[in-house]
């Protein structure tokens, strides 16, 4: 690894209005969604359907816009790892396969905020986990509604903040994080303009004119709240609010004015003495700028205009996230060798790892298929192991019937989970499902020698 990584983080918010999901979806990803270049996806949706029949049926089934993303993700490689939901806010974090075992410490809260925080209509919710090392946490928020409502707003988020707590490690708080993204339908309107001056703005492209009534704006400059967060240019047209199954703005009787209402920000913590200034804007890139060793880059803030199921259009945004990495000494000098053999009706998988590597007596192995949708899913694995695994030094054996294996013509990975980092730790290379005859006698197709990283942990943030 050279001393900085740059992961490739693809963030999408969308208010969908209680409908269901298209049939496709994959114009919300980018249109490189199949090049495998994103590392991680994540999705925070509002108003999905929560009405009590359908809350019951998702409490026993997938509700259907995680498994419309999973659907669309999975195929080039995705894995859902992280899901929390409260009643219609929901975030999704997705993240290319190959990187689950640098993926530590993944925790989800939610806050209520409606009706005094009594009901989940409004509020936040939010994943966070170290990523190579680094502390970084996804909030998604629905927050209060209409023009007048600005300082419920803040006082919205301001609670969110505070009653988000998460356990272990230094990051315990949300704004503790190397790089909080905060996103969601915000609800923020633009003032003074009546809805005529607005849309012939609009119409114009005359945007800028429109950004400096902007609430969420003005208030970056006033409320201590909101110190150190950041956006790119709005460079495309409000996305509330719409007649549904139109591009045409709100022609009801009500006739909501445009706003930019769904957005997606970001911030770095701020490390060391702050330097005091006057300026507000000057502060904040003075934040950005002693961030440490995380950086953020937005490459591209956009809105998707063909999708007519809702009042809102969604808005997604394309950032780098600059990390160093592990130093050199915390990961293995060579790949270690995973080894399939047989011995009459039983097969062996054997491991070499390192001797520092701590086991548990709760860690389990399994075989999944290579397209893999969700990690935490118990029906993802094709085979979970958990009772045949010895560690003798450095050495692994597990021990499983050759009935169990898995006759399907596909591909397998073989994943090593570890109770002590709650995540996966190892994970082999693909390889052609193994075929065994009664008598023991291998006649696998493909790899039989697979390589996984395994990882020691040397502390709780890495």
């Amino acid at each position: 690894f050279d001393s900085f990584g740059t992961n490739q983080v693809y963030i999408v918010t969308w208010n969908v209005g209680s409908a269901v999901p298209p049939d496709d979806i994959t114009a919300l990803f980018g249109p490189n969604v199949s090049d495998g270049n994103i590392d991680m996806f994540i999705i925070g949706l509002q108003e999905v359907n929560s009405m009590i029949n359908k809350r019951l049926k998702d409490a026993l089934f997938s509700d259907q816009w995680s498994e419309r993303c999973m659907d669309t993700l999975s195929p080039f490689g995705y894995v859902l790892v992280a899901s929390q939901r409260m009643q219609g806010v929901q975030l999704l974090v997705f993240s290319k396969f190959c990187h689950l075992p640098f993926l530590r410490g993944v925790q989800t809260e939610s806050t209520r905020t409606g009706l005094g925080g009594y009901w989940g209509n409004k509020g936040g919710v939010s994943a966070r986990m170290t990523v190579f090392g680094h502390p970084v946490c996804f909030l998604n928020c629905h927050l209060p509604a209409h023009m007048q409502n600005l300082e419920q707003r803040m006082e919205d988020f301001e609670s969110i903040l505070q009653q988000q707590q998460f356990e272990g490690g230094a990051a315990t708080g949300v704004l503790d994080h190397d790089v909080v993204f905060w996103f969601g339908d915000l609800n923020f309107r633009i003032e003074d303009y009546d809805i005529h001056v607005v849309k012939c703005a609009i119409d114009s492209n005359k945007l800028p004119l429109l950004w400096e009534r902007d609430q969420l704006n003005m208030a970056k400059n006033t409320e201590s709240i909101l110190d150190g967060f950041m956006e790119g240019p709005l460079k495309f047209p409000p996305t509330y609010k719409f007649d549904v199954g139109t591009h045409t703005y709100d022609t009801s009787s009500k006739k909501r004015k445009p706003a930019w209402t769904d957005r997606i920000l970001w911030r770095l913590r701020r490390t060391g003495s702050p330097v005091p200034t006057h300026n507000a804007a000057l502060q904040r890139g003075l934040t950005s700028w002693l961030g440490g060793a995380t950086k953020v880059t937005q490459h591209a803030y956009r809105s998707h205009m063909g999708f007519t199921i809702s009042d809102h259009k969604p808005v997604s945004a394309l950032f780098s996230l600059h990390v160093r990495h592990f130093d050199s000494r915390l990961l293995p000098k060579k790949p270690t060798k995973m080894n399939l053999s047989t011995h009459f009706d039983a097969v062996f998988l054997t491991c070499d790892a390192f001797s520092s590597f701590r086991s548990g007596s709760w860690d389990w192995v399994a075989i999944y298929k290579v397209i893999l949708k969700y990690v935490g899913d118990e029906r993802t694995p094709e085979l979970q192991l958990n009772s045949e695994i010895f560690w003798l030094l450095n050495f692994l054996q597990v021990t499983f019937s050759e009935e169990d294996l898995p006759r399907d013509d596909c591909e397998y990975i073989l994943g090593y989970y570890s109770n002590n980092m709650n995540s996966i730790v190892g994970l082999s290379s693909p390889i052609q499902h193994p075929c065994y005859s009664r008598s023991g006698l291998s006649r696998a197709r493909g790899l039989n020698c697979l390589n996984c990283e395994l990882l020691r942990k040397k502390n709780k943030d890495t």
